[in-house]
């Protein structure tokens, strides 16, 4: 088949690219990369608004006459390419927007994509109105938006979640939901909102090629190394704050114990290195399942606190604790945690080979890739 990716959210489309291919079909991904991690896509769309002058003009020419030159860019760079994306079996947009340009003109780029493919699917992965509605309606126990109702950030803040909320995305989410022939969720939090939508698909996990990454034995020799990677952008949104607060707690009680690793807004490829060293990874508080950060460390063995829900264990039919750490919305059940693995390192052993397992098991990209073409294929 001839498939086409729309869109890049931390590799997920890149290691499902590699497993069709591995499987003997054609794949393309078109896209920004996501943003600074700048993953690989076969065609680029550059923003050359993103700092300076460019970035402020940008913003001048938005407030005075509303008119988003972002976005415009983005829609001449699509324009330019026309030709190379049409007649494609498959295509996958990984969000309802997936090109990031105002919900108007990624309909005109959208009606496009529609006119001249077979069939297009939508991904259920970041935010989007179904996902944000079901958080603001607070129908998670927590969700990103908890520490807006904790007053930690305003709306202003978070625009970038509440504008899913407005009406001129509305209207593109209903139009994307009219032409698309189903939905797919990429993990529990984007399952739990769209369930019950009739053209909900299923939830498929996120591809991991396990063949490029290698597992190591999660072994303590002297100091358990503790890695927090922070995108300042998303420092509330991930909870970030409440791992700051239990690190400080931690360090002052097991210095002699703990090596702490903390960086801020790093490329991909940077990250992933400054991590390789450490036995626990703090990833994420707000979510029900793991995001590809999470996956990724997982599958090098190490233990990752993130989303570890009961809905996830359920679904997955784990025991708490055994592959990866809950990290609830509590700094004192943080640390408690972060104490029981300093106190008992051999759990860090055992949790890290659980880790890889499970990675190989449900998250292979392989098998991951062959899911999608079943959905695919049975749903044109």
């Amino acid at each position: 088949m001839k498939i086409l990716l729309v869109g890049e959210y931390s590799r997920l489309h890149n290691s499902l690219k590699e497993g069709l291919i591995t499987l003997g079909h054609t794949v393309k991904i078109i896209g920004d990369g996501d943003g600074f991690k700048n993953f690989p896509v076969d065609i680029k769309f550059e923003n050359s608004f993103k700092k300076g002058i460019p970035l402020a003009l940008k913003r001048i020419i938005y407030k005075i006459f509303k008119i988003d030159l972002g976005s415009l860019s983005t829609l001449h760079q699509f324009n330019k390419h026309k030709n190379n994306l049409t007649g494609f079996d498959v295509v996958q947009i990984i969000n309802e927007r997936a090109f990031k340009t105002l919900p108007n003109i990624e309909i005109k780029i959208l009606e496009f994509l529609f006119k001249n493919n077979k069939n297009v699917f939508l991904l259920s992965c970041g935010t989007d109105y179904l996902s944000v509605k079901y958080a603001f309606d607070k129908k998670y126990r927590y969700s990103i938006l908890t520490p807006y109702f904790n007053n930690k950030v305003s709306k202003k803040e978070i625009h970038y979640i509440f504008q899913y909320l407005e009406g001129s995305h509305i209207n593109l989410h209903t139009y994307i939901y009219q032409h698309i022939k189903g939905v797919i969720a990429s993990d529990m939090d984007y399952h739990l909102p769209i369930r019950k939508q009739p053209k909900y698909l299923g939830l498929i996990p996120n591809p991991i090629n396990t063949q490029k990454i290698d597992f190591t034995a999660n072994l303590v020799i002297d100091k358990i190394v503790i890695f927090h990677g922070i995108n300042s952008h998303k420092y509330y949104k991930k909870g970030n704050d409440l791992f700051d607060e239990a690190l400080q707690i931690i360090s002052s009680r097991h210095k002699d114990k703990v090596e702490i690793i903390s960086t801020t807004d790093i490329p991909y490829d940077d990250y992933i290195n400054s991590y390789n060293k450490a036995h626990i990874l703090l990833d994420m508080v707000y979510a029900y399942d793991q995001g590809y950060n999470a996956l990724e460390a997982m599958a090098k063995g190490k233990v990752v606190f993130t989303g570890a829900e009961q809905e996830w264990l359920d679904y997955y039919g784990l025991e708490k604790n055994t592959v990866a750490i809950n990290a609830e919305p509590l700094v004192d059940s943080i640390v408690e945690n972060l104490e029981w693995l300093i106190n008992n390192p051999e759990q860090i052993i055992a949790i890290s080979k659980n880790a890889r397992e499970f990675i190989e098991k449900e998250h292979n990209y392989i098998k991951v890739a062959n899911r999608y073409l079943e959905v695919w294929n049975t749903s044109n």
